[in-house]
């Protein structure tokens, strides 16, 4: 048998057909009209090692039009990484390395999950920013440890997401000259061609952006796919676009070039009937032995990572400090008593207290922080100094402006964390937090301890009125899976919030702050500790307890404050402050009921946010004092008692609880 381009280009055909009509669903097209870019792309230019997919300083490979998965899933069968010919006969089944979508985690090879459309591009930006940056950290001369590129595959779904714009506008700006996005233009999408919603000049539009764009190049074409590819790997300092032309459902008599290819099975006989205009000859799910030797890519990725394993401990004799440095940040492991400065900082905070906006107890944390992680890299959306991402005498390297960017921001940071060596954090309004929304879940669902820093947390924004002015936000991050959300009521809390955010290494971290100055709250020692347990008893009244009030953030003076009145009416209200219920739940039951007390029905809590997520503490007995509609345009304190969050009104919900 002659082992051809095209046959083996075909071989990915054939494990794609096949796995999504056993599958009885999925996108076969894509990975049909691609297979002989990949095919290229995937054996002569990419580098990596299938033995080790985690390799440092291997090339990353995203696929960002992640309903192609076969596409992924069939060439890491090929090419002789863990995913057997079995794996693909389980594709999207239960408990299969071979999900619908690419899931991180879940599949080697697999760098980040896509689907939603667009996402993946932006983690791929964030990527080759981070291999950038490590290089100009790292690298010394005749030493460049970090040398690889980032490859990012979209289609043209990816190229009309508002995300796809926010990315590429910054990649540009940004000069991420090693990264290579490759456009698969078959114009077709779900609803069929593209040219009745899709029109412009998406070339121009990259140039505009300050890429280099390479057009028109035939994607079933070997010479001219590689040629392609060569000529990507000539940096003039700007990333790199490739266009190519391409047919969905390549090679399919009934089917090339139409909508019918793209979501769903191509049915048996269809099937057949490419095989045969193919020149396959194989049953579903067999490949020839020759194919799989032309595929195999363990040999070729052990030499590669063993040239750069022997260079690496070349560096590390000529530069200890520096190859340590660097091995610690790419295995993601923070440096040694890097806690003991924030640790003081608490008992500091809580010895000498001063009343801050938490926002600006955030900047304190974040500028002991980064004087002790040098990973730590933060930004904002064009609101550097409203959320205080900067930290005062924060070294330039470790901060950037992202501009009004917030779901490209918050991907790309998904994307520097996955590709290792930093902590990436970044911040906006809590309100903008929707623009980001898709991105912060999926750092949840791939579980990265990524770090979202949202300030202005409530109405008490004021006089910007309601579109700022955050009231269902804080319900949306609480009841996403894997997603720890914290709100400090000042900046002992504050202080802990980060040091559990930094300390996390399987959920991301969302970080609430304050506008307006909160007061210092008192603790002793055993309260200050039972902080990091997200819900604490901060204050006994000093009679019997009759009922609890729990709040969070900006509220928890204000409950206090109804403490003192229900105190001076023989009424004994405990005090909840609760900055972080995810965490709270976690601690054992016995804790919880010693925080809580069971016996005790008559609870209220207040917090100036929509009410609906707090009944699972109140129950049937008790009251939110909430928000359940927008906001006002006023000053905070005005703003917030029109919308009836005060003292009184919580200490009139303790009165009708306890009848």
């Amino acid at each position: 048998m002659a082992v051809t381009r095209k046959l083996l280009a075909d071989a990915i055909r054939a494990l794609s057909m096949d796995s999504v009509q056993k599958a009885g669903s999925g996108h076969p097209g894509g990975p049909m009209g691609l297979a002989d870019v990949m095919e290229v792309l995937w054996r002569d230019f990419i580098k990596q090692n299938p033995v080790d997919p985690q390799w440092a300083d291997r090339d990353r490979f995203v696929l960002s039009n992640g309903h192609c998965s076969m596409l992924l899933y069939s060439t890491l069968h090929l090419s002789g990484y863990e995913l057997s010919l079995a794996d693909l006969k389980e594709f999207r089944q239960l408990g299969s390395k071979t999900a619908g979508h690419p899931e991180y985690r879940e599949c080697p090879g697999v760098e980040t999950t896509t689907g939603p459309l667009g996402q993946g591009f932006a983690n791929a930006v964030g990527m080759a920013f981070a291999e950038k940056k490590l290089a100009g950290e790292f690298n010394e001369a005749g030493f460049p440890i970090v040398d690889h590129r980032t490859w990012v595959v979209v289609g043209d779904g990816c190229l009309m997401e508002g995300i796809s714009h926010e990315a590429a506008s910054l990649a540009g700006t940004l000069g991420l000259d090693k990264l290579i996005a490759i456009y698969d233009q078959n114009g077709i999408s779900i609803d069929g061609e593209v040219e009745g919603w899709f029109t412009e000049d998406v070339a121009a539009r990259f140039e505009a952006y300050g890429w280099k764009v390479l057009k028109d190049i035939d994607g079933h074409d070997s010479i001219k796919i590689e040629d392609a590819l060569s000529e990507s790997l000539k940096s003039d300092g700007r990333p790199t676009l490739i266009c190519f032309r391409t047919k969905i459902g390549f090679g399919s008599p009934n089917k090339e070039g139409k909508a019918s290819a793209h979501g769903s099975a191509l049915g048996e006989e269809e099937i057949l009937l490419t095989k045969d205009a193919l020149g396959w000859k194989e049953p579903a799910f067999e490949i020839p032995s020759e194919v799989y030797q032309a595929w195999d890519l363990t040999e070729k990725g052990r030499r590669d990572q063993k040239i750069w394993n022997a260079l690496f401990e070349e560096y590390r004799k000529e530069f200890p400090d520096k190859g340590a440095e660097f091995h610690r940040r790419i295995q993601n492991k923070l440096s040694d008593h890097w806690d003991s400065t924030i640790n003081e900082a608490i008992q500091e905070e809580q010895l000498n207290p001063v009343a801050y906006e938490t926002r600006k107890s955030s900047q304190k944390a974040i500028t002991i922080l980064a004087n002790a992680l040098p990973e730590l890299f933060g930004g904002s959306a064009d609101l550097t100094g409203s959320n205080n991402t900067n930290g005062d005498g924060v070294k330039d390297s470790q901060h950037m402006s992202y501009g009004v960017r917030e779901f490209g921001m918050t991907a790309m940071t998904n994307g520097m964390l996955l590709h290792g060596g930093f902590r990436p954090y970044s911040g906006t309004f809590l309100v903008f937090m929707e623009y980001a929304r898709n991105a912060v879940r999926l750092a949840a669902l791939m579980k990265i301890p990524n770090i979202f820093v949202y300030t202005h947390d409530s109405v008490m924004v004021g006089e910007d009125g309601p579109t700022h002015q955050p009231i269902e936000q804080l319900t949306s991050l609480r009841t996403t899976p894997g997603l720890s959300t914290w709100r400090p009521c000042d900046t002992v809390e504050t202080m802990v919030a980060w040091r559990n955010a930094l300390e996390a290494t399987s959920a991301p971290t969302a970080l609430i702050f304050s506008r307006q100055k909160l007061p210092p709250q008192k603790r002793d020692a055993k309260t200050l500790k039972d902080v990091q347990k997200g819900g604490y008893v901060l204050k006994e009244p000093d009679c019997a307890v009759q009922s609890i009030i729990i709040a969070t953030g900006s509220e928890v003076q204000l409950a206090l404050d109804a403490s003192e009145e229900l105190q001076l009416e023989g009424i004994g209200a405990r005090v909840i402050s609760m900055p972080s219920v995810d965490r709270f739940l976690d601690q054992e039951l016995e804790y919880q009921d010693a925080v809580l007390l069971p016996e005790i029905r008559a609870r209220v809590v207040v917090e100036a946010a929509h009410p609906d997520f707090w009944y699972r503490f109140v129950g049937l007995d008790g009251e939110v004092v909430g928000i359940r509609r927008y906001g006002v345009s006023a000053p905070g304190e005005e703003a917030l008692a029109h919308l009836g969050v005060t003292v009184e009104n919580v200490v009139q919900a303790v009165k009708r609880v306890l009848v």
